[in-house]
């Protein structure tokens, strides 16, 4: 019985019973894949108890995700022609845009008298109120926590532990969504709505997230990373259930900031960008590739959409000629470790920064990528003109100029002359004399100044080459070889 709750098998064949699913599609990340034949066993069992024709519903197991396992792989379901996806293990919640799915999120072991006791001690010690968040995996020991840290509220007679807010777990079905229909943080004028990682909670009237303190349960993985960097101004701790300790520094987390800050700047620079497609069922995904494809046009750059599935550094060494890559997928997918990387990865948030001219960070971070659709560009009146500042470079640089950004795009030999008219250059006998690495403004100029750029297809040598015979034999003895060199 351990095994079905975990893998809460009777809520699943509900999900497919209450909808008549035909074909269903399991998806299950690498570290739960051994189980998956177990779960499919126990599935197939509970559906012919629960529901006629239940040896007719297929049931098809999805793993090697094109992209991360915590989103809902449509790709794969589609294959199959599936009606719906049941997702397995860590999950981020992203809204789907064509299959319904239902979530189980899985149940890590806690001890919530520990936790409790951990919990009301740090509110006892904090001025402010304090704001529970968790990974989802605790989800299922929420209730046990709350009834402790009453219990533990009782032993102290504080009345300042009262101050505890607990978020609460977003629907673990979901239908797909349009890109409108989505909402990120909301305000009904008295209470603001928060919504991060699969929780969602409302501050009380008048406060601001500042005005809390954040304690959260779970390890230091994707989703915590996301907290820290939404929330950077709050004050935050994590309690690590398999430990059983509270850990109080997160300094290696808002290092991170000032990374991605640094990130920003160099992304200031770059002339031609690569668009990373990191999903294709996310919804909204779509309209911010279009988003950042006319902001980065807008700014005097070249653009080019790449999909890959997941990025790494071998596949983007492939494209030398981007000098930064924006990554559009999930929350808790999109913040890559480019120090690897041959050019820096960075988020759609971070590229609004980036290519807006005039927009400055107020510490405010965005993750959720819908949550900038739509959103209102900076102005760029009359800022082509001007230098500008690089902190990378260390001097002032005159970007692209933006008088030209509504032309049409034009490649080969007319865009290398047009170079040629800006900057004092030496003319030769190819491209390649034509270009210098500093005005260098799409994969066309790239493509000249390499050094190898394949077989030359226009040589004057066009008599064949006569042919030689190769060896013959096998690799222990060649024909032509003695005796004595065989082996």
């Amino acid at each position: 019985m351990e095994f079905e709750s975990k893998y809460e098998v009777s809520r699943v064949a509900a999900f497919i019973r209450s909808h008549d699913f035909k074909r269903v599609a399991l998806q299950f990340p690498d570290e739960l894949l051994k189980d998956s034949t177990e779960v499919v066993r126990v599935l197939r069992k509970e559906l012919q108890l629960c529901c006629e024709g239940g040896n007719n519903i297929g049931l098809y197991v999805m793993a090697d995700t094109t992209y991360g396992s915590c989103c809902v792989d449509e790709v794969g379901a589609s294959h199959i022609n599936a009606d719906c996806v049941i997702h397995y293990g860590h999950t981020c919640l992203s809204p789907t845009s064509k299959l319904p799915a239902f979530f189980v999120f899985g149940k890590a072991p806690i001890n919530a008298s520990n936790c409790a006791k951990h919990l009301c001690n740090y509110a006892l010690s904090s001025r402010k109120p304090v704001m529970v968040l968790y990974g989802l995996d605790y989800g299922h020991a929420l209730q046990d926590i709350i009834e402790a840290s009453t219990i533990e509220t009782s032993l102290c007679g504080d009345a300042s532990i009262s101050k505890l807010h607990f978020a609460d777990t977003m629907s673990q079905s979901m239908s797909p969504t349009k890109i409108s229909d989505i909402n990120g943080d909301c305000d009904d004028g008295s209470r603001k709505t928060y919504r991060i990682g699969g929780l969602l909670w409302s501050l009380e009237q008048g406060l601001s997230m500042e005005d809390y303190s954040l304690f959260w349960i779970g390890p230091d993985n994707s989703a915590f990373a996301n907290v820290v960097l939404t929330f950077n101004s709050c004050e935050i701790v994590r309690y690590d259930a398999t430990e059983d300790q509270l850990l109080t520094d997160t300094s290696q987390q808002r290092r991170i900031l000032k990374r991605r800050y640094y990130l920003v700047e160099k992304a200031k620079d770059a002339s031609i960008v690569g668009i990373l497609v990191g999903t294709l069922g996310v919804a909204g995904y779509l309209s911010m590739i279009h988003q950042i494809k006319e902001m980065i046009t807008k700014a005097g750059k070249k653009a080019y959409t790449l999909v890959m599935g997941r990025p790494n550094p071998s596949k983007l060494a492939n494209f030398p000629e981007c000098d930064v890559f924006i990554y559009i997928s999930c929350s808790q997918t999109a913040l890559l470790d480019s120090k690897e990387f041959l050019a820096p990865v960075i988020t759609p948030f971070e590229a609004i920064l980036a290519f807006n001219r005039g927009s400055e960070w107020t510490g405010k971070y965005v993750m959720e990528f819908q949550d900038l659709v739509a959103s209102a560009p900076v102005g760029m009146e009359n800022l082509g003109e001007e230098a500008r500042f690089s902190f990378i470079q260390g001097r002032y640089i005159e970007d692209p100029d933006l008088q030209d950004m509504n032309k049409e795009d034009e490649d080969g030999p007319l865009a290398l002359v047009k170079t040629g008219q800006k900057e004092l250059q030496e003319h030769g006998k190819d491209y390649k004399t034509m270009v210098n690495k500093g005005t260098v403004k799409s994969g066309v100029d790239f493509f000249a100044l390499r050094g190898f750029q394949g077989l030359d297809i226009n040589s004057n040598k066009n008599a064949p080459e006569p042919f030689k015979l190769g060896r013959s034999g096998r690799a222990s003895g060649y024909n032509h070889e003695t005796s004595e060199h065989k082996i």
